[in-house]
């Protein structure tokens, strides 16, 4: 392995960041199985010719890093492109060069594309060829979901590898080797942290070692003007910017947290419902966005269990439109609140899923002709509406059929016993009673 010694030798002006980068795979923190020597992307390397990979992780948790290693020990030429800013004439040109180092007895080109999702779809299928025939190595690194960003084809073609945000421990020991190579650097005037500042400081890197390192070698540089060597939760505060929780509205994270919200409602963990609720707001989500799912929550997942929860979302909604934001989400968590407490029930979701499939299933079934409309002489004298009578006038006009003939007797919705539901499985029970002493008593008319 090359010596951290040897590499780094002319990289004063570097940041603090891609200084600690690390250099060999003994050096990689973090990722669990995919490092040491019975890991993932040791194996892959040990087999000599590994195969195209999608690096699928969290902003800071190593992506470019561990493609750069690959290339290093695999010594293959390493090309590095984003996607921001390349195009599919820049592909064209890399895989000319690739093909010419191949067919001169050279190694197959490692191509490193950060941001590989911000390809096109038609644009990613540049590299299906290269790679299916050995000419390129890729190595994508991608924030989204690859399932949803990158084609098929290609994703046949690599292998996903998911990397998770860092944890407190991997952070910690970052954090350390940092400090140690600014106490080297700076000659024992380097920066020094309270308890408390020092955790805050990890507690703000949210899972990122790059925005860490940023953090702390801002905060060298600030410290270097003053006489105070050790820094508190307050110079904290002061120093450095609020930081802004990771999100993204359009992105895979936005879809994980909403499902969080509402998973969380579902099952009535009010504390929950708050968090996500709070972590979707801070991330710059559009509340009218998170007020139109809870209005969804409040039909789909409550339903005839509390009907009154749905004025309360739509309250929720207005609130939200006519006050804006930050006290806008004052009306969210209170609905949060009732609707995470309210008694859940899908029976409205799934009676109207059958009653779907049912329309789907038997097609278009005749109107009864005593339920039909009829406005015209010709519609009454073809027997539209004959034999209806309004049941506010007469109980007998509950006799009628309202459903086809073929549909009659069929049940898509029946009440639960928790909530309001226990009231309309009375009132139910008392109009289908009305309704069968009804059709009884015109049998018994028609007999006479």
């Amino acid at each position: 392995m090359p010596s951290r010694e040897k590499t780094t030798a002319n990289r004063a002006s570097l940041p603090l960041a891609e200084k600690m980068r690390p250099i060999c795979l003994e050096e990689m923190v973090g990722q669990g199985d995919l490092f040491g020597t019975e890991g993932v992307v040791s194996k892959l390397i040990q087999s000599g010719c590994p195969p195209s990979l999608i690096l699928w992780g969290p902003p800071g948790c190593g992506k470019t890093t561990i493609a750069r290693i690959v290339a290093s020990e695999l010594d293959c030429p390493p090309v590095q492109i984003s996607a921001v800013t390349s195009g599919v004439r820049e592909l064209k040109e890399i895989v000319s060069r690739a093909k010419a180092e191949v067919s001169a007895g050279g190694r197959a080109t490692l191509l490193f594309v950060d941001e590989i999702h911000r390809f096109n779809k038609a644009q990613q299928d540049a590299f299906l060829g290269p790679v299916e025939d050995g000419t390129l190595i890729l190595i994508g690194a991608t924030t989204e979901n690859p399932s949803f960003e990158l084609n098929s084809a290609l994703l046949s073609r690599c292998r996903v590898l998911m990397l998770e945000s860092l944890d407190e421990n991997s952070l910690n020991t970052i954090l350390d080797r940092a400090m140690g190579k600014l106490q080297e650097e700076q000659g024992g005037l380097a920066t020094i942290f309270s308890a408390d500042a020092r955790t805050l400081l990890i507690e703000r890197a949210d899972g990122d070692a790059r925005a860490l390192l940023n953090d702390l070698e801002w905060l060298s540089l600030a410290n270097m003007e003053g006489d105070r060597q050790e820094l508190n939760v307050d110079d904290l505060a002061t120093l450095l910017a609020k930081p802004i929780p990771r999100y993204d509205k359009s992105g895979e994270e936005h879809f994980n947290l909403i499902s969080a919200l509402h998973k969380s409602l579902r099952g009535s963990d009010v504390q929950a419902g708050l968090y996500w609720l709070a972590r979707m707001l801070e991330g710059g989500e559009d509340p009218l966005y998170i007020a139109r799912r809870l209005v969804r929550f409040a039909t789909e997942d409550i339903g005839t269990a509390d009907p009154q929860v749905l004025q309360l979302a739509i309250a929720a909604r207005e609130t939200v439109h006519f006050l804006g934001m930050p006290e806008g989400a004052l009306a969210l968590a209170e609905l949060v609140i009732v609707l995470g407490a309210a008694p859940k029930s899908d029976r409205v979701y799934r009676a109207y899923s059958e009653a779907v499939d049912e329309v789907r299933r038997s097609g278009s079934l005749p109107v009864p002709p005593e339920v039909r409309n009829a406005p015209t002489k010709l519609m009454r004298e073809l027997g539209y509406g004959k034999g209806y009578r309004s049941p506010h006038r007469d109980l007998a006009g509950m006799s009628v059929p309202f459903l086809p003939e073929k549909l009659r007797g069929v049940v898509f919705y029946t009440p639960g016993d928790i909530g309001y539901e226990r009231e309309l499985a009375k009132r139910i029970s008392y109009w289908e009673s009305l309704r069968n002493r009804s059709v009884s008593n015109s049998r018994d008319s028609d007999l006479e």
